[in-house]
């Protein structure tokens, strides 16, 4: 689970103004961090599906709000793919 800490960074260091806290670029981002936590997770408790499926309906969301992105701005896709890592 991610801390208030934590979540407090990745918003500081996605958000595209000074009030943002709710941006595609922001939750794509702190979806990303619970779903690194939870598959840590899932490899040291393999049978815990319901966590599993919260794991999985997360991914969803993520590739939702990715393929939002993707269609209105290439640019800002390219750029927050690149800063997470995602898509090898």
């Amino acid at each position: 689970m991610l801390t208030k800490e934590m979540k407090g960074k990745i918003i500081s260091d996605y958000k595209t103004n000074e009030k943002d806290t709710g941006s595609p670029e922001v939750q794509i981002a702190i979806l990303t961090g619970r779903i690194n936590e939870l598959t840590e997770h899932l490899k040291n408790h393999p049978k815990d599906h319901s966590s599993r499926r919260g794991l999985l309906k997360m991914v969803g969301t993520r590739s939702s709000l990715l393929k939002y992105i993707r269609n209105k701005d290439i640019n800002r896709y390219r750029t927050i793919i690149s800063r997470l890592g995602l898509r090898k």
